[in-house]
């Protein structure tokens, strides 16, 4: 039986191409938001609406992580810089759902 050796080469040096095999470097550390905002939204019933408000205030620039809490309503927002209303209320609005309004931080 003939053995045969297959050497494969990476141009790069942060390990795999794509990451899925778990072998590419580790990710830095999230850096804090600047700001973080929270909202009061009206309408969300499931998983689907967290997707879909989730989806749309990632759209508005500026926005770093968002994190809905379905059971209270409350969507915290976190941003490179602070959100006009009227954006998150855009955002909202494209989801299906209502802004109540800014609670605070």
């Amino acid at each position: 039986m003939s053995e045969t050796t297959v050497t494969v080469e990476s141009s790069s040096t942060e390990g795999s191409c794509c990451g899925s095999c778990g072998t590419s470097a580790a990710k830095a550390p999230a850096t804090a938001a600047a700001e973080r905002a929270v909202f009061q939204v009206k309408g969300m019933t499931c998983g689907h609406c967290v997707s879909s408000v989730t989806a749309e205030l990632k759209k508005v620039t500026g926005v770093t992580e968002v994190a809905v809490d379905l059971a209270t309503g409350r969507v915290t927002v976190d941003s490179a810089a602070p959100l006009a209303d009227t954006d998150v209320a855009t955002a909202i609005d494209e989801a299906g759902y209502d802004l109540i309004g800014r609670l605070g931080a």
